[in-house]
């Protein structure tokens, strides 16, 4: 080898030498990354050493940056994948997301929709809740955070199994705990939220919940669903109040705390329980014109934080009265009872009954029969008074009609010899109505609690398939205003049943002239209003008038007009020298300064 080799030989192995000493050992660093780099570390020192191993890609970087910026130490919380958890009992299935902890669904088990598909009374599309809470990084909200999920189950000394699904997302700094319980046989998940140590991220005292809803349509009947829809809520102070049942946007600011609140369907209800009071409550609800959408609803609240905690139950369950009382105090008023002086009828007696017939009875047709045949029952006595009351009217119908004939002209004296006559004779022109009267508040009840009784929702009997709206016997190729497309048998059959009973009734009235053809336009007026409502409640007052005229018929053979006459006579005999009552005196001299006034 000569020296010019020898040269070339020594030059190439410095270059292997070097190459592999300065370059093969380790991969290039981009100049970039090591730029970025070097500007993210000044920018959160404290959070570095946390941060670091996030720091790796470009793009991931300035994301990271970003976070810091905008979470602070909870930035590590805003990565990951959601996933679905269910919570579930025998009753009802919640599904909730990792990532933020909301309730994405919410499916009741023993409830079907009107085209038999799983009853999802919320899910992801038509409902969201927004959860935020104040730091020092600026409003914080929740649902960014993802959660690591954890499902368990506990079971008390009496054998009650409750479902606890806890969340939790933390860093070195500390922790946040969404908790959600769910015990058997319960319609309530309560969820609870702590905030565990990060001292001085926190600012707020409370949570900022906006939650609204698409009330989508779980009944065949969309425009009886949107009368039956509402924004309930509950006043910390013990009253009760609503949104109305309007089409039109309803907006309200409520300045005193609020107890709870309810999304009301016809026969379900999504609620918000506190368990002090909530703040700040904002409601909302409208109508779309043209949607399935049955009302749009929206809550916005403040939630007190105590010590970084706080808590709160959601109700998602039906709309059953002896369900909902058991909740918290005045949830039982999402069921519409009807006005104060109907609702005891059903409160008291209506819904215990069903209750205790329905243990021994499957078939809801035959419950509204024995509910009628117990109700005529109790009010039987009235009855027979009703009748005793209108017999004695009929039986001195010709004393009266000698008065008419006598004082036809003079109307005020002619009521003055009628009531001096009522009280010879011993009778009472209010006899036969006061018992009616009484009876009035069961007629109406029944009028507020069938279109709200979730027992006779998709329940069927003879050709109507479902009790709880319209039995369609003929379908019409035209509308009638105000009556329908439609014909319902059993409000027709009721109508009917209504006018022989006017009929039959007024042969044992003295009644003319326009009250007595009153009997016969209700029954009509009637057909119209009920022809589109629940079938349960034209077949209860069907089966009411035909029991009615059963109870006629028997206490007709009981009663005899020839001895009515005569006890008629005995009281006339007696009270033939009989004073004038101060009611009665007070009554003539009253009508007489009316005549007076008349003639000036």
């Amino acid at each position: 080898m000569d020296k010019n080799q020898a040269t070339g030989l020594i030059l190439f192995a410095a270059v292997i030498l070097v190459y592999s000493l300065f370059f093969a050992s380790t991969p290039e660093i981009p100049v970039e990354e090591v730029q970025t780099t070097a500007q993210t570390e000044p920018v959160q020192e404290s959070q570095a050493a946390a941060m670091e191993t996030q720091v790796e890609p470009e793009n991931d970087s300035i994301v990271s940056a970003s976070k810091i910026a905008k979470y602070g130490v909870l930035a590590n919380l805003t990565s990951g994948e959601a996933q679905q958890t269910v919570l579930e009992n025998d009753l009802i299935q919640v599904k909730v997301s990792s990532k933020g902890a909301e309730i994405e669904e919410v499916i009741l088990k023993e409830f079907k929709s009107w085209s038999q598909e799983p009853l999802v009374l919320i899910d992801e599309e038509s409902s969201k809740m927004a959860f935020t809470i104040e730091s020092k990084m600026g409003n914080l909200n929740l649902n960014d955070l993802y959660f690591t999920p954890k499902l368990t189950t506990e079971q008390d000394e009496e054998g009650i199994t409750t479902h606890i699904l806890t969340l939790a997302a933390g860093t070195e700094s500390g922790q946040l705990i969404q908790t959600f319980t769910l015990k058997d046989g319960s319609y309530e998940v309560h969820k609870s939220f702590k905030i565990d140590r990060y001292s001085g991220y926190f600012t707020g005292n409370s949570i900022q919940l906006t939650w609204a809803d698409q009330v989508k349509a779980h009944e065949k009947d969309l425009a009886e669903s949107r009368r039956k829809t509402q924004v309930n809520y509950y006043l910390a102070s013990g009253s009760y109040e609503n949104l109305g049942v309007g089409d039109d946007l309803e907006q309200e600011a409520v300045e005193e705390p609020v107890k709870w609140i309810g999304f009301s369907q016809r026969f379900f209800t999504a609620g918000l329980i506190a368990d002090e009071t909530f703040q700040n409550v904002n409601l909302a609800q409208s109508t779309p014109t043209d949607s399935s959408i049955v009302k749009y609803m929206e809550t916005s609240l403040d939630i007190p934080l105590k010590d970084g905690s706080a808590s709160y139950t959601f109700y998602f369950g039906p709309d059953n009265y002896k369900t909902l009382k058991k909740v918290t105090e005045g949830f039982e008023q999402n069921v519409d009872m009807g006005y104060f002086f109907v609702s005891w009828v059903n409160k008291y007696i209506i819904v215990n009954l069903f209750a205790f017939l329905e243990k021994y009875f499957s078939n809801y047709g035959i419950i509204i029969i024995l509910i009628v045949f117990i109700i005529k029952l109790a009010l039987s006595p009235l009855t027979y008074k009703s009748y005793i009351g209108m017999a004695k009217m009929r039986v001195i119908k010709p004393e009266i009609d000698e008065l008419k004939e006598k004082y036809g002209d003079d109307p005020t004296k002619m009521q003055q010899e009628q009531m001096k006559l009522f009280g010879q004779l011993g009778v009472s022109p209010i006899s036969g109505c006061l018992p009616m009267v009484f009876q009035m508040p069961f007629l109406f009840a029944m009028f507020f609690f069938f279109p709200n009784a979730i027992q006779l929702r998709q329940e069927s009997f003879l050709w109507a398939t479902d009790l709880s709206t319209y039995d369609t016997f003929i379908n019409l190729p035209f509308t009638i205003p105000f009556y329908g497309s439609h014909v319902s048998l059993f409000t027709l059959l009721m109508t009917v049943s209504q006018i022989v009973y006017t009929h039959f009734n007024n042969q044992l009235t003295t009644a003319t002239g326009p009250m007595k053809n009153l009997g016969y336009i209700m029954p009509v007026m009637f057909m119209f209003i009920l022809n589109s409502y629940p079938a349960g409640l034209s077949f209860y007052y069907f089966v009411s008038n035909m029991v009615t005229f059963g109870q006629q018929a028997v206490i007709k053979l009981f009663v005899d007009d020839a001895k009515i006459r005569a006890k008629v006579e005995e009281s006339k005999a007696k009270n033939v020298n009989k004073k004038k009552s101060k009611f009665q005196q007070k009554l003539e001299d009253a009508m007489k300064a009316a005549e007076t006034n008349r003639k000036k």
